[in-house]
């Protein structure tokens, strides 16, 4: 299982839902994990949790929407396991959902500086690390089907999730002859924290009667089954992968 053993991998947002569920599944291949988030008892936790499995992993305190702040998390990267090889950029928020009419400017930059400018930021210091070091490497970023798909009161989640199909290819045009891999994961209705606010809201009724049935496969997504789709997108077996999106929903986008 060790198939990435002394490979480095930094996950952001990983904390809870898909992030941790990533942290683990590399922790699991071999490979030495960093932990980043804005909530650093969480992540003491996961570092505990996968160095009683066995693994090496460590935790770093960081707002994505910060350069600064994104900076040190990759130079905590290096200094820790001496190189980077995988980086996955999961961290997001759904912000606050409202009409068009109502949603307030603050709101609108709060959910484009994490979710958008915080994967070019991200990106951008993962890149100089990994071309500095001059072994290639791959990055996921975590989109949704609402990089495709819009919906009411959404517009400012769907808009930085739109924005990271252009962002990923555009990336993957100017790294990947250099020898590292961008691409895009899709997720459909995955069951995280994030998932389980957005039922709140929804309503159980309208969820299970007309959300759910559309998924082809009638069930929630597991964020290790995401985990799972992004340690294959780092892996060599995806080696001739590069500016693609993996949409992982079950089928929900092909009945929209």
């Amino acid at each position: 299982m060790n198939t990435m053993k002394n490979k480095v991998a930094l996950i952001t947002g990983a904390s809870s839902g898909i992030g941790k569920s990533t942290a683990e599944a590399f922790a699991a291949k071999g490979a030495n994990v960093v932990v980043a988030a804005r909530r650093k008892e969480e992540l003491d936790s996961l570092v505990a949790s996968i160095e009683a499995n066995g693994g090496k992993a460590s935790a770093i305190k960081t707002d994505v929407s910060n350069a600064k702040s994104v900076e040190q998390m990759v130079a905590h990267t290096i200094k820790k396991f001496g190189r980077l090889d995988y980086a996955v950029n999961n961290a997001g928020i759904e912000g606050k959902l409202s009409g068009i009419t109502d949603l307030l400017e603050e709101d609108w930059d709060q959910v484009l500086d994490i979710n958008l400018k915080g994967v070019f930021l991200c990106m951008k210091y993962q890149a100089k690390a990994m071309l500095n070091a001059g072994n290639g490497g791959a990055i996921v970023n975590i989109g949704s089907v609402n990089s495709f798909l819009g919906f009411p009161t959404g517009s400012a989640y769907v808009t930085s999730k739109h924005g990271l199909v252009g962002l990923t290819t555009s990336v993957s045009a100017e790294l990947a002859p250099q020898g590292i891999r961008v691409n895009l994961l899709c997720p459909g209705i995955t069951d995280t924290p994030m998932h389980q606010r957005l039922r709140g809201i929804v309503g159980d009724d309208l969820y299970d009667k007309g959300l759910l049935p559309t998924v082809h496969l009638q069930r929630v997504g597991r964020p290790e089954e995401m985990a799972n789709a992004i340690v294959f997108l780092c892996s060599d077996a995806s080696s001739y992968i590069s500016g693609s999106t993996l949409t992982v929903d079950g089928g929900l986008t092909l009945t929209m």
